[in-house]
């Protein structure tokens, strides 16, 4: 595992032949945060802010992986959705 894997995967997970479920997005925005900031540092936002909430709630169930744990559970994660859905063709 390294920071070009990691930067790699961030880049492959943008270019997904199909959208993956809400679920699934939730999963990779939570192993993202924890690999790039740790902890969530801040309290849950408010019922007003839906989006806010859905992404801290997929963030905090992260808490106490280390940041290389959460990096190479993101590159894992990625791995298997490339298998899944495939990645377009860039040209």
């Amino acid at each position: 595992m390294s920071q070009a894997d990691f930067e790699k995967a961030v880049d492959e997970v943008k270019i997904l032949k199909v959208r993956p479920c809400r679920s699934e997005l939730n999963h990779v925005y939570g192993l993202y945060k924890q690999s790039t900031v740790g902890d969530v540092p801040f309290e849950r936002p408010g019922i007003f802010d839906f989006a806010g909430r859905v992404k801290w709630d997929a963030w905090i169930v992260k808490k106490g992986m280390t940041k290389e744990e959460a990096t190479q559970a993101y590159i894992d994660l990625v791995e298997e959705l490339k298998e899944k859905y495939g990645l377009d063709e860039v040209e």
